[in-house]
C-alpha cells in the first residue's frame, strides 16, 4: 500500500464504521482500513458476503441497516467518529424496486444523518454517483443544474440535497462525493472493466457497446484516497458540499480497446456492438474534479493502463476464479421464482422462530428472493411479541394481528393479500407443515405447475384420528361435484396468478383447499409425512374436525341434499306399497285386526328422524347462505408488524 495513503488511514478519528462494507467500494475501504488500524467496524446486510471472506470476524457486524432499531444499536455500540457510508441501492439496471431504491438512497440516509448529529461524528462521507446528473453528465461542474433520469438518480440527487442541508445548516461535518466509473478488485464480475479482465487474460474480447461510448474510469484505490482525504480535509467552510471524484478524463470504448489489447497482447479486433446508446454516452463523458484537487487535496494516482494491469494481477491471484464468476450479482437471487412464505399462527409463540429458521434456511438453498407473513390470528400467547422480534433483524419479514381469532382460513387470506412475490406458499404455525417441502414445490413451479399441494401419505397420530382423516377425505371427494385431491390439506405453492383467483372469489366462509381446487389451472402432489405438533397440543379437537367435515362438504357438494330428494322418493314410493298392501290386507282379510301399535310408533319416529335430519341439513344450507348474504369482513387487521414496529394496519378485509 502507498505509505502517504496508509499515513492518511491511520490519521481518521477512531472507531471507524464503514457501512455497506459488503459492496464493492465498501469492501475496497473496510480492507485497506483494517490493514492500517484495528477499530474499523464494517457492516453488511447479510452475513457470509463473499468480498469480506478471510477478514476478521469481529470487525464485520451482519445487520439489516433499514431496520431502524438495528441502526440505532450499531450505532451505540461502535459509536464512530469517522463513518464512511456506502450503503446504495439501485445502480445496477436489475435492481427495480423503486420503493427500495428510496428506502435505501433517501430515507436511510436521511435516518442516519439525523443519529449522527446526535452522537457528534468528526466526519461523515458519502458515495454519490455520478447519475445525480443524470441527462446532465456531460463533465459538468459541481453546482451545475441536474436532471435526474431515473428513480435512482433521483435518490442519489436528493440525498446529496440532504447532506447539503445537514452540513450547512445544521452543523453536521459531512460531505458527498460523487463517484464516477470506479473499476478495480472486488468489482461485480459482470461489470464492465472485471469482464473485459477476465476475457482478456483468455485471449477473447467481451462484447462491448458502440466504440464512442465514454466513461471516466477511475481506479478503485483512487476512489478510496478521496474518502481518506475528504474526512481529514473537513473543516466548517466545506461541510455539505459534494465533489467530483474521477480523473476528468474522457476515455471512448474506442480507446479502452485500445489499451486493453496493449495491456494483454491481444491479436484479434475487438468486438462491438450496435444498440441505443443516451445522448450523453456519444458525448463528452468525465468529471470535473477541480473542486477536490483545490479543496480536499485529491487527485488520481493510477491511470488507465496501470489500472488494467493491477485488476488483472488481482484476477490471477484469485483461488477460484470460476467462483467469483458466480459472485456476480446478476447471478444472485432468483428473481423470477420468488416466494412469500404465509404463515397462519395461533398458539405458536415457541414455534414462530423455528420456523422462521428453517425457512430462512430453505431460501438460502434455493437462492430465490422471499418473505415470510406471519398472521398471527389473536393468539392469547406472546406469538406477537415473537413475531415482533424476528422482524427487527429481518426486513424481509411481515407480521399482520387481527383484532379477533377469524380462523386459519381468513387469515391464509389476510397472507395472501399482502403478498408481494410470484407465488405464494401457505403453511401452518405449528411446524407440521415441514417448510423443507418447499423445495419440491419450487421444482415443480418451475416445471410449469401453477398449484403445488402436499400429500400427507401419512401423519404421525393415533390410528382413530388416521382413520378418520382417510376416511373423511374419500368422502369429501365422492361428495364434490369437482375432483379434489385426497390427503391434501392447505400446506401448498401457488403461483400468482391463482392467488389473484382465489383472492376474487367473494364468499366469506372460505375453505380454501376447495377454492384451490375449483380454481383449476396445473396442479401436482408431493408427497410428505405429516409430522406431530412440535410444542404445545393441537388446537384440534372431535368437534372442530367435524366442523371442518361440514365446511368442506357443505361448501363443494350438493350431494346431502340430493339425498334428501332421493330418500324422498324411496320413502314416498315405499308409503305407497304400505298403503297398497294395508288396502289389500284389509280386503281380503277384513276381519282381521293387525296389531299396528308397534309398527304406527316405528313409522312416527322413522319419518320423524328423517324430517328432523332433512331440516338440518337444509338449515345447515340457509345458515351458509345467511352468512354470505351479510357480507360481513373475512377478517379485520388490528395492525402490522415491520421492523420490529407496530404500524397501521391499512387495508382490513
Amino acid at each position: 500500500m502507498n505509505e502517504t495513503l496508509q499515513a492518511k488511514w491511520a490519521r481518521l478519528q477512531g472507531p471507524v464504521l464503514v457501512l455497506g462494507a459488503s459492496g464493492f467500494v465498501g469492501a475496497n475501504l473496510f480492507r485497506h482500513l483494517l490493514r492500517a488500524r484495528k477499530d474499523v467496524v464494517g457492516t453488511s446486510s447479510k452475513g457470509g458476503a463473499w468480498r469480506l471472506e478471510g477478514l476478521p470476524k469481529e470487525a464485520v457486524v451482519a445487520t439489516d441497516l433499514l431496520v431502524a432499531e438495528n441502526l440505532k444499536g450499531l450505532l451505540e455500540g461502535v459509536r464512530p467518529r469517522t463513518v464512511f457510508d456506502c450503503t446504495a441501492y439501485g445502480a445496477y439496471s436489475f435492481e427495480t424496486d423503486h420503493s427500495l431504491i428510496y428506502r435505501t438512497n433517501l430515507a436511510f440516509t436521511a435516518e442516519l444523518l439525523e443519529r449522527l448529529g446526535a452522537l457528534g461524528v468528526a466526519a461523515y462521507v458519502h458515495a454519490g454517483s455520478s447519475s445525480e446528473y443524470g441527462d446532465l453528465a456531460a463533465g459538468p461542474d459541481e453546482d451545475a443544474p441536474r436532471s435526474p433520469n431515473s428513480h435512482y438518480a433521483v435518490s442519489k440527487a436528493a440525498a446529496a440535497d440532504l447532506i447539503g442541508y445537514h452540513g450547512r445548516k445544521r452543523g453536521l461535518p459531512c460531505v458527498n462525493l460523487r463517484l464516477y466509473s470506479i473499476y478495480g478488485p472486488w468489482e461485480d464480475s459482470s461489470r464492465l472493466i472485471p469482464a473485459l479482465v477476465r476475457e482478456a487474460l483468455q485471449g477473447r474480447w467481451p462484447p462491448l457497446a458502440d466504440p464512442e461510448v465514454s466513461r471516466d474510469f477511475l481506479y478503485v484505490d483512487d476512489a478510496c484516497e478521496a474518502f481518506a482525504d475528504a474526512a481529514l480535509a473537513l473543516k466548517p467552510e466545506l461541510w455539505g458540499r459534494s465533489y467530483n471524484i474521477g480523473t476528468g478524463v474522457r476515455t471512448r470504448l474506442r480507446d479502452l480497446a485500445a489499451t486493453a489489447r496493449a495491456v494483454f497482447e491481444l491479436k484479434s479486433e475487438p468486438v462491438f456492438e450496435t444498440m441505443p446508446q443516451r445522448a450523453w454516452d456519444v458525448e463528452q463523458w468525465y468529471a470535473r474534479p477541480a473542486r477536490a484537487r483545490a479543496e480536499l487535496g485529491w487527485s488520481h494516482r493510477m491511470g488507465l493502463e496501470a489500472g488494467l494491469r493491477a485488476t488483472a494481477d488481482w484476477q490471477r491471484g484469485l483461488e477460484d476464479p470460476e467462483a467469483y464468476r458466480r459472485s456476480s450479482k446478476r447471478l444472485g437471487l432468483d428473481e423470477v421464482h420468488s416466494v412469500s412464505a404465509v404463515v397462519a399462527c395461533y398458539k405458536d409463540e415457541l414455534a414462530i422462530p423455528v420456523m422462521h429458521q428453517r425457512l430462512k434456511a430453505v431460501f438460502k438453498r434455493l437462492g430465490v428472493a422471499h418473505e415470510i407473513i406471519f398472521v398471527n390470528d389473536a393468539s392469547p400467547d406472546a406469538s406477537e411479541e415473537a413475531i415482533r422480534a424476528i422482524s427487527a433483524s429481518d426486513r424481509g419479514v411481515l407480521g399482520i394481528t387481527h383484532s379477533r381469532n377469524f380462523g386459519s382460513q381468513s387469515a391464509f387470506r389476510s397472507g395472501m393479500r399482502a403478498a408481494t412475490k410470484n407465488a405464494v406458499v401457505l403453511l401452518d404455525g405449528d411446524l407440521q407443515d415441514p417448510p423443507e417441502l418447499i423445495e419440491p414445490f419450487v421444482e415443480k413451479w418451475k416445471q410449469g405447475f401453477e398449484v403445488v399441494y402436499g400429500v400427507r401419505i401419512k401423519r404421525e397420530a393415533s390410528f382413530l384420528m388416521r382413520f378418520a382423516y382417510k376416511l373423511f377425505y374419500r368422502v369429501f371427494d365422492r361428495f364434490s361435484y369437482i375432483p379434489i385431491p385426497r390427503d391434501a390439506g392447505d400446506f401448498s405453492l401457488m403461483d400468482k396468478k391463482v392467488v389473484k383467483a382465489l383472492l376474487a372469489f367473494p364468499e366469506r366462509d372460505l375453505f380454501v383447499r376447495g377454492l384451490r381446487a375449483f380454481a383449476g389451472f396445473r396442479q401436482a402432489g408431493v408427497d410428505y409425512v405429516r409430522p406431530e405438533r412440535v410444542f404445545g397440543r393441537s388446537t384440534n379437537n372431535l368437534w372442530r374436525n367435524i366442523g371442518w367435515a361440514k365446511k368442506g362438504i357443505l361448501s363443494f357438494s350438493n350431494t346431502p341434499l340430493e339425498m334428501l330428494s332421493v330418500g324422498g322418493v324411496v320413502l314416498m314410493g315405499f308409503s305407497l306399497l304400505l298403503g297398497l298392501f294395508q288396502v289389500l290386507y284389509r280386503l281380503l282379510y277384513p276381519g282381521a285386526t293387525p296389531p299396528g301399535v308397534t309398527t304406527t310408533l316405528l313409522l312416527i319416529i322413522f319419518f320423524g328422524s328423517v324430517n328432523l335430519l332433512a331440516a338440518g341439513v337444509l338449515g345447515e344450507y340457509i345458515a351458509k347462505i345467511l352468512e354470505e348474504v351479510k357480507r360481513r369482513p373475512h377478517y379485520i387487521r388490528r395492525h402490522l408488524v415491520k421492523d420490529g414496529e407496530i404500524r397501521d394496519a391499512g387495508e382490513d378485509s
